[in-house]
């Protein structure tokens, strides 16, 4: 596999976040999102308030679909503010006539240590849970989500609401999640024409390991929801992308799900890298389109088999 051209040169010469965000800008400034009400919240949890923001199709009100979105960011970085968060729930409620709710989770430093964002996280659905009837969304029809980071936080809240005996969500919407240490090995994913910022070599992901853990063994399942029994998780949709690493703890996890009778659907963006959820869908790059498309598909009519 080959990663995209148009990208290819689009990020030749990025080495940091700052190029990162400023080539995306050019490329993608023709992009508008669609029209959708937002509004701003708070959910107490066990660490204080956690911010919530409430995105809203302008259809129906009753019976919607419902979904928590977790940004990525390796546990220590991100917000609710990047594409990938913001953007996403814009184009996922738009599409799916939809409530998505993001959630603005504690990020991993010192003091900050996991399982601050994860408490943060489950607070948040355990919100939307007791609140959807109000809200409009039908209960039956509420999933939880999330890329990279954020994916694994979304599984490992799920695995906490199977444990403690609750509904777990009607489906779970995974953006290229991190679920295994160390990460499956791949091979022949054109990863190396990547900039080095978007690689996720051992030693890149032995520091988010220990970033949000602060250790590097005994490793809990809640941490890294690969390593512990996936039974009785919802029906999963996988949005993976092409050429990345993390692709490889993605069709492993629904190696995993499909081992116990699970529900999943895997669906690759060909040509494309970790993160494209990152990037704003352009005719340039349609396939970035076609994962929102189908995310939004999964989010309003259920995770088919």
């Amino acid at each position: 596999m080959t990663l995209n051209p148009l990208l290819r040169d689009t990020l030749a010469g990025v080495v940091d976040w700052n190029d990162y965000e400023r080539v995306l800008a050019t490329l993608t400034e023709g992009y508008r999102p669609p029209p959708v009400e937002v509004q701003h919240d708070s959910v107490a949890g066990p660490h204080g308030p956690v911010p919530l923001r409430l995105y809203c199709s302008a259809g129906s009100r009753e019976r919607m679909p419902g979904l928590l979105w977790v940004h990525g960011g390796g546990f220590a970085g991100g917000s609710v503010d990047m594409p990938e968060a913001d953007i996403v729930a814009r184009e996922l409620a738009h599409r799916a006539d939809a409530l998505v709710v993001t959630v603005d989770y504690r990020l991993a430093g010192p003091g900050t240590l996991f399982p601050t964002g994860l408490d943060d996280v489950q607070a948040a659905w355990l919100w939307l849970v007791e609140h959807a009837a109000e809200l409009g969304v039908d209960p039956a029809r509420l999933q939880l989500g999330g890329c990279s980071a954020g994916g694994n936080l979304a599984v490992a809240a799920a695995r906490r609401e199977r444990d403690a005996g609750r509904p777990v969500p009607a489906g779970l919407l995974l953006g290229y999640p991190t679920l295994h240490f160390p990460t499956p090995a791949s091979e022949g994913l054109g990863v190396e024409e990547l900039p080095e910022i978007l690689r996720f070599t051992p030693e890149h992901n032995l520091a988010i390991l220990q970033g949000y853990l602060g250790r590097i063994h005994d490793i809990p399942a809640d941490v890294m929801p690969g390593l512990g029994s996936v039974e009785g998780l919802p029906p999963t949709h996988l949005a993976l992308g092409g050429v990345d690493e993390l692709r490889a703890s993605g069709e492993l996890f629904a190696r995993q799900l499909r081992s116990v009778g699970g529900r999943v659907v895997v669906d690759v963006a060909e040509g494309l890298p970790h993160g494209h959820l990152n990037i704003p869908p352009i005719p340039a790059l349609p396939e970035i389109d076609r994962s929102l498309a189908r995310l939004a598909e999964a989010l309003r009519e259920g995770v088919a088999a």
